[in-house]
C-alpha cells in the first residue's frame, strides 16, 4: 500500500516528534503493509517548513531507514493550509507539489468554512497544469452542512482524500457515514492515513481499505487502493463523474 498524507519526518510539525519516533512510525507502517509514504509535513501559519528543508529531512530519514533494514520508502510532499497567496507560491516554486513532480498538490482547508476565493484560485493552480487534492474534506464543517460546495469542485477536476480513521469511526459515527458517502458518490478519490503517530493518530489505512471493501465492493476498493500508485508515477488518477449528495440522504437527518 501507498499512503499519500503522512506526517513522519522528525520534528517539522505536529507528527513525530523526534526521529525516534519517526522510526517507531515507520516499523508500523510496514506492520500494516505500507511500502511508500509521501511525507506531507504542514504548511500554515503555525509551521513554516520549506520546501528544501523538507527534501532534506526526506532524504535523511530515507537513510536512516536504510541503516536500520526498515524497508519503505519516503517521497517528498507538503500539506499547504489554503492561503490568497498560494498560486504565486506554486509558480515560485516555494510549495512542495507531491512527489516534486509539479502534477499534484494537497490543499488544506480551514476546518471550520471554506474561503470564498477556494473555487477560483484552485481552477488558476488546474490551468498551471497542477492537480489539487482537497484532503480530508470529511471533517470540514462547512462541506459537512452544503455537500454540493465539493461537488462543485470536484465536478470542475478538483480531487480530494479521506481520512482512514474517518472510515473505521475514529473521528465519529457522523463523519464516518458522510466519508462513505463521499466515496459512494464518486466525490472522493484516495484514502490516506494523516497519520501523526502510532497512538492516537495512528495509520489504520489496512482496516480502511476493508471497511471500504465491506461497505461498497472490491472493485471500489481496487480504485481507491490504486490511485496513490498512478500519483506517485504521475500519471491520470481515475475517476468517475461526481454526483450530488440529495440533502433528504445526508446522514440521515432529513
Amino acid at each position: 500500500m501507498i499512503d499519500i498524507h503522512c506526517h513522519i519526518l522528525p520534528g517539522v510539525d505536529d507528527g513525530a516528534a523526534n526521529l525516534e519516533h519517526s522510526l517507531e512510525m515507520a516499523k508500523k507502517a510496514v506492520d500494516e503493509g505500507i511500502t511508500t509514504i509521501i511525507a506531507t509535513p504542514h504548511y500554515n501559519a503555525h509551521f513554516q517548513n520549506s520546501r528544501s528543508s523538507i527534501e532534506q529531512a526526506v532524504t535523511k530519514l530515507n537513510d536512516v531507514l536504510q541503516e536500520e533494514g526498515i524497508n519503505l520508502q519516503i517521497l517528498p510532499g507538503q500539506e499547504p493550509r489554503i492561503n490568497a497567496e498560494l498560486l504565486e507560491q506554486l509558480k515560485n516554486q516555494e510549495i512542495l507539489t507531491l512527489c516534486n513532480q509539479n502534477k499534484y498538490v494537497h490543499i488544506e482547508l480551514p476546518s471550520n468554512h471554506i474561503p470564498k476565493y477556494t473555487q477560483s484560485l484552485l481552477y488558476e493552480i488546474q490551468i498551471q497544469g497542477i492537480t489539487p487534492i482537497i484532503v480530508h474534506p470529511e471533517r470540514n464543517v462547512e462541506i459537512i452542512e452544503n455537500p454540493d460546495v465539493l461537488f462543485d469542485l470536484v465536478n470542475e477536476g478538483v480531487l480530494t482524500q479521506v481520512t482512514s480513521s474517518s472510515l473505521i469511526g475514529n473521528f465519529g459515527k457522523n463523519i464516518q457515514k458522510f466519508s462513505y458517502q463521499l466515496i459512494e458518490h464518486d466525490l472522493t478519490h484516495f484514502i490516506a492515513s494523516d497519520a501523526h503517530n502510532i497512538s492516537s493518530r495512528a495509520f489504520h489505512l489496512r482496516g480502511a481499505y476493508e471497511q471500504v471493501e465491506k461497505e461498497f465492493d472490491i472493485k471500489t476498493r481496487y480504485q481507491l487502493q490504486e490511485n496513490p500508485v498512478l500519483l506517485i508515477n504521475g500519471e491520470t488518477i481515475m475517476t468517475n463523474p461526481p454526483k450530488p449528495i440529495k440533502k433528504k440522504r445526508f446522514l440521515g437527518i432529513f
